[in-house]
């Protein structure tokens, strides 16, 4: 009997990375490229993952695909995050719902941050607001997604603190984080609200400067000397996760095999390293617990979002 589990165990590894591919819901660079090159790391086997780029609303256009085209392919799995979560509970999905996917694993934590290019005149973030006060026209904010994402909701939230109309403010919006620091490095736009993760990749390169991240605490890592929008004054925080789903007529067994590779995964002590590499912080769920997590996300979203009068 030891040997025969030993037979299952080795299987359901090689199951694992059997022509698996993870899809990438926006052009390269970004959170959900990080989140699919963490899963490629850290499963067994996962060097022979495929990455599939598939841009588009935010997550839509793949989200679209799988539920649609691509319902029970057994090996693909597609890269979520909290703003994927909001968009879905602004129908920025169309008729897609939470339920229409099986929610395989999140695998970390991730958090708001505002940055400036580092010749900035912006030292701090009330600087930053300050002179949105003045001429907000004359400072470009990059933002991943349309109106109504979690980028520009996270700087109009900071706005209204700042006794700043938030309709005032100029947005370019960007299919992702890897597009919103390209355009800003390329002096297009002069600040970004983004993620910690897609700034940690680019403070290392001293080109841009992190005003502020909206955590509780201030981060550890590349960006531990940032400080966070509580110690400026602005009660904001956006914590977001970043993870992995499958589509809805995916077989019991294979996605059971998906979560219990993660799991086993996210339980090698090697993978806080690997976790902290992708510029992402501890949190780890799997399973019925994650897709109780989604659903409560997704009301907790959409009440939000009412309250700012966001959904019609």
């Amino acid at each position: 009997m030891p040997r025969i589990l030993v037979l299952v165990c080795l299987f359901c590894c090689c199951l694992v990375a059997r022509a698996a591919e993870c899809i990438v819901p926006s052009k390269p660079g970004g959170g959900f490229d990080l989140t699919c090159k963490l899963a490629r790391r850290a499963l067994p086997g996962g060097d022979t993952m495929r990455l599939s780029y598939m841009p588009g609303g935010i997550g839509a256009v793949a989200f679209s695909s799988i539920v649609s085209q691509r319902r029970a392919e057994p090996d693909t799995l597609v890269a979520f995050s909290s703003g994927s979560l909001l968009n879905m509970a602004l129908g920025k999905f169309g008729r897609g719902s939470h339920a229409d996917v099986r929610w395989v694993a999140a695998v970390g934590a991730d958090y708001g941050m505002i940055a400036v290019r580092t010749d900035s005149p912006y030292r701090n973030l009330r600087e930053l607001l300050a002179a949105l006060a003045k001429k907000p026209e004359a400072i470009a904010i990059g933002a991943g997604g349309t109106y109504g994402s979690q980028d520009w909701i996270k700087m109009e939230l900071l706005a209204k603190q700042a006794d700043v109309d938030p309709k005032s403010l100029r947005f370019v919006a960007f299919e992702g984080g890897g597009e919103a620091f390209t355009a800003l490095l390329a002096g297009h736009v002069q600040a970004v609200s983004g993620d910690a993760s897609e700034a940690a990749l680019h403070a290392a390169s001293g080109e841009i400067r992190v005003l502020a991240v909206l955590s509780d605490a201030r981060l550890p890592g590349p960006l531990a000397s940032v400080p966070t929008a509580h110690e400026q004054g602005y009660d904001i925080t956006w914590p977001i996760i970043r993870g992995f789903y499958m589509g809805p007529s995916v077989s019991d067994a294979d996605y059971a095999r998906w979560v219990a590779a993660f799991d086993r995964a996210m339980a090698q002590p090697s993978f806080d390293a690997l976790r902290a590499k992708a510029g992402l912080y501890p949190f780890a769920m799997t399973g019925p617990l994650l897709t109780d997590y989604i659903a409560r996300t997704v009301r907790n979203y959409r009440h939000q979002a009412s309250e700012l009068g966001l959904l019609r």
